[in-house]
Parts: structure tokens; C-alpha cells; sequence
């Protein structure tokens, strides 16, 4: 019997689950039980739903506390962002509680005149396939789940193996609230993943863009609606006019926060003029950051997931001396025997290099310059990612020409590329997203198929 083991990245010896791997046999007991209550399901009055995911979102609540410590102790999350997201995710479920009210089609004249009426109507597509990841292991699951669930489909989840513990929890938390086997947590990695895809009436993919490709190339053969969110190249653009030491401070939480493992983390600080003063201030605001154990309320940056992430980011650290780029700070293994990385920021780098053409997840950012607005908005979009992008200044027109000149779905002027709000449409552009928008009044539309219906007066 093959299992999945999650262990904290912080303390590798720590084994935090260990519970078997789904098999082909699971999922189809899984998803035969998710078909036959969602007949049932998508039947049931609005208010049935509205008080079923508010009692979920009750009970996620008064779990505050475990969960967060479960969150920090699976994934390595920094305390006050575990507590944040188990916030986020209550809001989460209340918000779709009161989604199910909304308009669920249009009524309009019948074409030919006379007697008769025309109207559109959404109805669930059946069964949700949700393959989530790590770095938000209550979150994304549940801004996936909780619009699928509000307009009447079933969900069945494949969690990332490495946040496995939170998922379970989470089922358990919300599965007493909803009709029996209407939800189901399936544990594995790919080939779990594959299956329940395959089951999907409706699939929604967060991960990278490699697996990404796969997810939406199988479910497109199939004909089935796909989202697939798929990480970013995020980039911020700094004008001379700002408060150097203030956006600092948030470009650098922005870019090494949870170790830079957000898909909407800043990877590249373009400063437009001379970057000296701005490159200064961030190497003092990124130095600041505390880089340790993630349930001390005093820590920004903790571990990355695992052996492999920490690697790649020392791999890439490594190839900026190569290259020719210089370290201005970081680039060697944190302290202890978790997969600490120093948060690190570079510059000089070559046009083609990695840390500016694809994404590193984790703590480690590239600072170039650019010589104008233009000049920095075509180094931001020369990415085959468009996910968040930012850009700081105190100038109207500027920031103006930047909203419509950057590349991305999520575009922020004066905040941060960090930060998702849950009622709007999230996503991004090129590589960085297939599909249609999540979150927000998005989702009925994706999680919905429409019909027209035309009625008119029997013929006598």
C-alpha cells in the first residue's frame, strides 16, 4: 500500500500525517458517492446551501486556533499569515453562503412575438475536480470549493501531498454540514490527481505551469470547462517620486514573505533612473525581515516546503556569481535544520537570465533599471507569465499609463503584487492562467453551464 507523508518544513523530522494514497478504486467510490448527493444537492432551495456553507464557515471559525497551528506546522507558514488565512477562509464560505441568491439567469422577449417566453438559466455542471497546492492549503481549497458547492455541484479535492494534514482537517471541519459523501478529500500525488481529473465534470488547477499544461490539454479532449491558475514572474515598477524607505518596506514583504512562495510574490524590482538610493533601502528593509521559526510572531520569512525548493533557490543564487550578477544579500542556507534559505536579492543580471524569465519559488528577487516608464513596462511584459504585477508612484498619469500598459491580471498601483481579495476575479495572462477568472461572481459563471429556454403556446 503506497502512503503520503507530510513532514514540517521547518522541522523535517517532524512527521505531521501519514495516511494512505487514494487508488484508482477511491476515487471511483469517491466520485460515485459525489454524483449520486449532488443530484440531491443541486436540487435543494438556496437557503438549504446558504445555511449549509454558513455553518461550515461557523465551524472552520471556532477552529481558528488549531488550524492556524496546523497551517504553520504542514506548510511552514509564518504565525500571523496562518491566522490570516484561516480568517480568509471563513470569509470565504460566508461570502458563497449568500452567493446562492444571486440571479441564475435572464428572462427576454420570445423573437417571434405574441404569447410565449425566452429565458437563459444556470445549473451545476455536476462533479468539481479541484487539484490544489501547498501554499495555501485552507484557502485555495476553499475558494474553490465553496463557489462549487454554492451552486449546486459536488467537489473532490486532490490536495498537494505537502499540505495533505490541512485538507483532511478541513473535510472534517465542513463534511458534517453538507450532505454525505458531497465533498471528499482524496490524498495522493499525480496519478491521483490524473483520475480525478478525468472524473471532473468541471476541473480547477492551481500548480505550475508544466502540470498545468497537462491538466487543461486533458480535460480540453474531454470538452469540459478548465481553470488552471499556473504562477507568475511578478514584476514592480519603482518611480524616482515615491517614499524610497516606505515602498521598500512592502516590496520586500512582497517579494520574501512566506519565503517568497506565493504565485503573486514579486520576482523582479524595476526602478526607473538611477536605482541606487531605492536598491539601498531594500537591502536594509529585506535584512530587517526576521528569517526563523514561522510560529514566532515575530517571523516574516520561514522555511521553503521542502529539500528540492530550497535547492533550486540556492541553485539559482549560485548561478547569479556565474553570470555575473551580484548578491546583495542572502543567498546561503538559514540557520537550523529545517530548509531555511536567507532571503536574497540580486542585480545586474543579463537580459536572458532565469531570475528574470521564469519563476524560482522562493525567497529570491532581481533588481534591474530601466531608463523610462516605457523602457520599464517593456521589461515587465517581456515574460511569457502575466499574473500580478505593481507599480509605485505619485504621479496620476503614470500610474494611469501603467494600469493599461502591464501585462497582467492582477494589476496594483501603490500596494503590493501580493494580496488576493476574495470577491473579485483572480487571474492572470499568457502562461500564467488558462480558462476563465476564479473567485468572486467569476465563479457562478464557471462553475455553471447556461441554457436558453424557449417556451411558446401549443399549437391548436
Amino acid at each position: 500500500m503506497s502512503v503520503v507523508q507530510s513532514t514540517s518544513p521547518q522541522n523535517p523530522s517532524d512527521l505531521v500525517v501519514t495516511v494512505a494514497e487514494a487508488t484508482g478504486s477511491d476515487v471511483d467510490q469517491a466520485v460515485h458517492r459525489a454524483r449520486q448527493a449532488q443530484r440531491a444537492w443541486a436540487a435543494a432551495s438556496p437557503a438549504e446551501r446558504a445555511a449549509a456553507l454558513h455553518g461550515a464557515g461557523e465551524a472552520v471559525a471556532a477552529a481558528t486556533d488549531e488550524l492556524a497551528a496546523l497551517v504553520v506546522r504542514e506548510v511552514g507558514k509564518p504565525s500571523a499569515e496562518a491566522t490570516g488565512e484561516v480568517a480568509r477562509s471563513v470569509a470565504i464560505l460566508r461570502y458563497y453562503a449568500q452567493q446562492v441568491f444571486d440571479p441564475i439567469g435572464a428572462l427576454h422577449e420570445p423573437s417571434g412575438g405574441g404569447r410565449g417566453l425566452t429565458y437563459t438559466r444556470r445549473r451545476a455542471r455536476g462533479i468539481a475536480a479541484l487539484i490544489t497546492p501547498w501554499n495555501f492549503p485552507l484557502a485555495i481549497p476553499l475558494w474553490k470549493a465553496a463557489p462549487a458547492l454554492a451552486f449546486g455541484n459536488a467537489a473532490v479535492i486532490k490536495p498537494a501531498p505537502q499540505a495533505t494534514a490541512c485538507a483532511l482537517r478541513l473535510a472534517e471541519l465542513i463534511g458534517p454540514h453538507l450532505p454525505d459523501g458531497l465533498l471528499a478529500v482524496l490524498p495522493g500525488d499525480a496519478e491521483v490527481g490524473q483520475a480525478v481529473v478525468a472524473a471532473g465534470d468541471v476541473v480547477s488547477f492551481t500548480g505550475s505551469a508544466a502540470v498545468g499544461g497537462v491538466v487543461a490539454s486533458a480535460a480540453a479532449r474531454r470538452g469540459v470547462a478548465t481553470q488552471c491558475e499556473m504562477g507568475g514572474q511578478n514584476p514592480t515598477i519603482v518611480l524616482p517620486d515615491v517614499d524610497v524607505a516606505a515602498v521598500a518596506r512592502q516590496v520586500a514583504y512582497a517579494a520574501f514573505g512566506y519565503a517568497g512562495q506565493k504565485c503573486t510574490a514579486t520576482k523582479r524590482v524595476i526602478v526607473v533612473g538611477d536605482p541606487g538610493g531605492f536598491t539601498e533601502a531594500l537591502v536594509a528593509a529585506t535584512e530587517e525581515l526576521r528569517l526563523g521559526d514561522p510560529a514566532d510572531p515575530a517571523t516574516g520569512v520561514g522555511p521553503v516546503i521542502d529539500r528540492a525548493a530550497r535547492d533550486r533557490v540556492l541553485a539559482a543564487a549560485a548561478s547569479v556569481r556565474a553570470g555575473g550578477g551580484r548578491i546583495l544579500t542572502g543567498g546561503h542556507p538559514g540557520p537550523g535544520a529545517g530548509w531555511f534559505v536567507a532571503p536574497t536579492l540580486v542585480d545586474n543580471l543579463p537580459a536572458d537570465h532565469l531570475l528574470l524569465r521564469e519563476e524560482v519559488f522562493g525567497p529570491i528577487c532581481a533588481v534591474s533599471r530601466a531608463g523610462s516608464v516605457a523602457e520599464a513596462l517593456d521589461a515587465a511584459n517581456d515574460v511569457r507569465y502575466g499574473l500580478s504585477a505593481a507599480v509605485f508612484t505619485n504621479d496620476l498619469d503614470t500610474a494611469l499609463r501603467c494600469a493599461d500598459g502591464l501585462a497582467a491580471g492582477q494589476i496594483k498601483i501603490n500596494a503590493p503584487t501580493t494580496g488576493v481579495d476574495f470577491y473579485l476575479p483572480f487571474g492572470g495572462e499568457r502562461d500564467s492562467s488558462f480558462g476563465q477568472r476564479e473567485q468572486g461572481k467569476a465563479a457562478q459563471e464557471f462553475y455553471t453551464s447556461l441554457h436558453t429556454v424557449t417556451t411558446a403556446v401549443a399549437p391548436t
